[in-house]
């Protein structure tokens, strides 16, 4: 079976999915229920416009122009049944299908109904010029009786085309299992291409021996010949000798025959192997360029499924109290359950608080206020560094197909950002974070991949911006801690990628090699104690890794960055706070990261709003990162909270910024390939 036999299922289906979201989301045109219908000022006035000309002309007939759609009745209940349309369909159609259904569904009418009859009244003036089946306009509940008859059966046809969907996933699975057939089949080939070439060597290794066997008998050949020649010297006195011998020889010459037959037999048994051999050479090359071109729609599927995540996604960690601290008290923090249940991961957290400045006089204690977050996934502070990084893997994984790929952790001091980002003590794999997970996921996918002709090459750099200035934290001897050396420049005049100027760039095969350059960043990166945490990170950490992609074969190139930001700690100031000597350069360094971290939701704002400038010069942090935040690029942020009382001001500002920053959208990402 081919690829020829195994796309055209795969069309189908996805055209008939497309056809049913269609048909779904125009049959939210049709009104729910009457107490939905809505009436505006022109539908009152054709309604009122009959009995006027009635009143000024006595015992006149006219006619009612009642065939105007009424476009208020419809579009309030087409809102609301199009977004349930749009929960339950699914989330993306082709825009043919799309189009073609729409039409057709707004060609339709509903079909005319006779017009209701008040119980104890006569029966209404027919009216001239009138056409049969439509309803005046003053009859509203005959009107609504049609409606809902057409809601009826455009509710049919959704069941009719929920069945349909369930066939085409039927059709799908059977595809899917064809698939792993297939993947059987090619296994089984491999065996019995491996089976005749043993068979293959077997024979050579007999033909080797029939040609020493066959030298062997030209010898023996050669010495009987000899003693025959002397036996006929003495033919007088060995005359009954003579015969045996002459016996033997014709043996021997039978034997000989016998041994030529089966050499040219095993001459023809190797033409046909040879050819049997080419034949399964050319049967991989085939089964390459398929394999090619599933990889390619692998690829494609992949990027699909990670657009239809959000180009930009925010995740929510909170984490864990520490040995010493305060436990909060129930309820401050909730983790209402997925929308699919209990056993749905969370995508929403609640936090309460008291409001102080509604407190009353009398010294009742002061309401609690909750506060309602949503987020595209919520980690509750029981979350393990494994279950974290799965749910990105994908993600880190699109950076090998060509994608910039930017994933930072965002939150105030002592939230846990560095420890999901680098981790926490080395030795620990449990404690791992993000970044060496995320290049011993690399290194895997590469070495897959090399099995299919790619071969892919890394390089690493690592640097922090600490008070608007770049420095290396990979930097070693004399160099170690001097960042006014380091610049961030194009890397050619037409190139539109950035690079670091004399920071170090290392090119990296393994995880040993990546643990001791984490290893060194962590020894050089700028920390200080604050009021939130003894060592707090008073830089943002930029870790980046430059993935080159080849198929030599196929003259295929790409490349993408991959950037894991571990962003400074988020603290307000207190206007009130009398600053020391030392004070001064944490006020310093808290202004600078605040306004790197405005500068950062600014771009993010004006990438989602699609304005003309993007400031990401106002900032190193932006401007480094630039190629990975706009449209070509996708991004995950970690919004980290602390779950303390104390902290509730710090996690509500940080959980109000995630917010504003899940609400947005970028665009749909490019591959960077030649």
């Amino acid at each position: 079976m081919d690829v020829q036999a195994q796309r055209p299922p795969l069309l189908e289906v996805k055209r008939n999915v497309e056809l049913k979201a269609a048909l779904v989301k125009s049959s939210s045109r049709v009104p729910l229920s009457a107490s939905r219908l809505k009436r505006g000022p022109d539908q009152m006035e054709d309604a009122l416009e009959p009995a006027k000309k009635r009143t000024r002309v006595m015992g006149a007939v006219t006619k009612v122009d009642t065939s105007r759609p009424r476009g208020p009745l419809l579009s309030t209940v087409s809102q609301t049944q199009g977004h349930t349309a749009a929960q339950k369909g699914p989330k993306k159609t082709g825009p043919r299908g799309c189009s073609a259904v729409g039409t057709v569904l707004r060609s339709q009418k509903p079909a005319p109904a006779a017009p209701a009859q008040k119980p104890g009244t006569s029966t209404a003036p027919v009216v001239v010029g009138k056409r049969a089946g439509k309803r005046p306009a003053w009859d509203l509940k005959g009107q609504l009786c049609d409606l809902n008859e057409e809601l009826k059966r455009y509710r049919e046809k959704t069941q009719t085309l929920e069945l349909e969907n369930r066939g085409l996933r039927e059709q799908l699975r059977e595809v899917q299992e064809q698939a792993t057939t297939l993947g059987t089949e090619r296994n089984t080939l491999e065996g019995e291409l491996a089976s005749v070439r043993s068979r293959a060597e077997q024979d050579q290794q007999r033909l080797e021996t029939l040609s020493a066997r066959v030298l062997e008998l030209e010898e023996c050949l050669g010495t009987r010949e000899r003693l025959l020649q002397e036996l006929q010297g003495e033919r007088l006195q060995l005359q009954e000798e003579r015969s045996t011998l002459s016996t033997q020889l014709e043996e021997q010459e039978r034997r000989f025959q016998a041994t030529e037959a089966a050499l040219s037999s095993s001459q023809e048994e190797v033409v046909c192997l040879r050819q049997k051999t080419e034949a399964q050479v050319t049967l991989l090359a085939e089964q390459g360029d398929r394999l090619y071109g599933l990889e390619m729609e692998r690829r494609r599927l992949h990027n699909q499924l990670q657009e239809l995540k959000g180009n930009i996604r925010v995740f929510c960690r909170v984490r864990p109290v520490l040995e010493g601290e305060s436990t909060p008290s129930p309820g401050f923090l909730v983790f209402p359950p997925g929308p699919a249940g209990p056993s749905d991961p969370p995508t929403g957290l609640s936090l309460s608080r008291s409001d102080d400045r509604r407190s009353t006089l009398t010294g009742a204690p002061a309401p609690t206020v909750r506060h309602d977050f949503s987020f595209d996934r919520v980690f509750p502070p029981g979350s393990k560094q494994e279950e974290v990084f799965e749910e990105i893997a994908m993600l880190v994984q699109s950076a090998l197909d060509g994608y910039p790929v930017c994933i930072f952790a965002y939150g105030q001091t002592g939230s846990g950002k560095t420890f999901t980002m680098e981790g926490g003590p080395r030795g620990d794999p449990q404690l791992e974070g993000l970044i060496p997970r995320a290049m011993r996921h690399l290194f895997s996918v590469a070495q897959e991949m090399s099995g299919q002709g790619w071969t892919y090459s890394f390089v690493a750099s690592y640097v922090e911006i600490y008070n608007e200035t770049v420095r290396d934290l990979l930097a070693t001897g004399p160099r170690k801690g001097q960042g006014g050396e380091c610049e961030i420049r194009r890397a050619s005049p037409g190139s539109e990628e950035l690079t670091v100027t004399n920071a170090r760039y290392v090119p990296v095969s393994c995880e040993k090699e990546v643990e001791a350059l984490l290893h060194l960043a962590h020894q050089n990166r700028a920390v200080a104690h604050t009021a939130q945490n003894k060592r707090s990170s008073r830089s943002h950490s930029v870790f980046q890794l430059q993935i080159s992609g080849e198929h030599a074969a196929r003259g295929l190139q790409c490349g993408a960055p991959l950037n894991l930001v571990d962003l400074a700690g988020s603290e307000r100031l207190d206007p009130g706070l009398h600053l020391g000597p030392g004070e001064r350069d944490r006020l310093r360094e808290t202004q600078a990261i605040n306004s790197s971290l405005s500068t950062l939701g600014l771009v993010i704002m004006a990438l989602s709003n699609k304005e003309s400038h993007v400031p990401y010069r106002n900032s190193k942090l932006t401007y480094l990162l630039q190629n990975s935040l706009g449209g070509s690029a996708k991004m995950l942020m970690f919004v980290n909270i602390s779950p303390l009382e104390e902290n509730v001001s710090e996690s509500l500002n940080s959980l109000r910024f995630a917010s504003k920053v899940n609400q947005c959208v970028i665009g749909t990402a490019q591959a960077n390939k030649k």
